[in-house]
C-alpha cells in the first residue's frame, strides 16, 4: 500500500492544482433561467460544486461577466457569489470573451496551459472562447455537467464541435477525482468530499 512519489504537478498530463486554472464565464441570472439543456438548479449546484473544488485545491480563478457594467445585465447568482465573491470579476461586452482584452490578459498572466473551462452557454460563450484558446496552444477541459444551452441539440452540438477541435471532456466528479488523486494529500480531502453530494440530495457518505 505504497503510493508512487508525486510525479512533476507542472508536467504532469492530468489535471492538477499546479497545472491548471478554472475559468467561469456568464452565470448570471438571465443565462441561467435560458438553460433547457438540463435542470437549472442541477446546473447550479454543479458549477457551484466545481468553483468549491478550485478553491480546495487553490486553482487560479478567472470569474467573467458580460454587460453588467453596461445595465443590461445582473451579476452572478448569488450561489457563485457565496463562494467567489472575494475575487475580481472581468466584465465584458464582447460574447466571446477571448476577445475581451483583460480577460485575455488575465488568463495569459496566469501561466497555466490546462483550462477547465465553463460558460453558459455553451453554443456561444464556452465554444468561442474554447476554440480560440485551443488555437493558441491552450489545453481545454470541459465539465459537461456545469455547462448548459438554450436547448438539448445545442448543447450537444457545441460539445460536439469543441471535442472535435481538441477540448476534452469531463465531469465535474471526474475533475474533483483527477486534482485529488490520492486519499493521501490528507490537506484536501475534508474539502474533496462534497463531490459526493448531488442537486438531488443524495450523498454518498451518509447514505444507508
Amino acid at each position: 500500500m505504497t503510493s508512487e512519489a508525486i510525479r512533476n504537478p507542472l508536467t504532469d498530463h492530468l489535471l492538477s492544482p499546479e497545472n491548471s486554472a478554472l475559468i467561469i464565464i456568464d452565470y448570471q441570472p438571465v443565462q441561467v433561467s435560458s438553460i433547457r439543456s438540463m435542470p437549472r438548479d442541477e446546473l447550479v449546484f454543479n458549477i457551484t460544486s466545481v468553483a468549491k473544488a478550485a478553491i480546495n485545491y487553490n486553482l487560479p480563478i478567472i470569474h467573467s461577466t458580460v454587460n453588467v457594467a453596461t445595465g443590461r445585465n445582473k451579476p452572478p447568482i448569488q450561489e457563485l457569489q457565496n463562494v467567489l465573491g472575494h475575487l475580481p470579476t472581468y466584465d465584458r461586452t464582447s460574447i466571446n470573451s477571448w476577445e475581451d482584452v483583460e480577460f485575455k490578459q488575465a488568463v495569459k498572466a496566469l501561466g497555466r496551459r490546462k483550462l477547465i473551462m465553463t460558460a453558459l452557454w455553451t453554443e456561444a460563450c464556452l465554444t468561442f472562447p474554447a476554440l480560440d484558446a485551443l488555437q493558441e496552444g491552450y489545453e481545454v477541459y470541459v465539465p459537461v455537467d456545469a455547462v448548459g444551452g438554450t436547448s438539448v441539440a445545442a448543447h450537444e452540438a457545441a460539445l460536439r464541435r469543441v471535442e472535435q477541435a481538441g477540448a476534452k471532456l469531463i465531469s465535474r466528479v471526474q475533475m474533483y477525482c483527477e486534482l485529488q488523486r490520492d486519499w493521501a494529500r490528507a490537506s484536501t480531502v475534508a474539502g474533496f468530499m462534497g463531490v459526493f453530494e448531488n442537486a438531488d440530495g443524495f450523498n454518498a457518505e451518509t447514505a444507508s
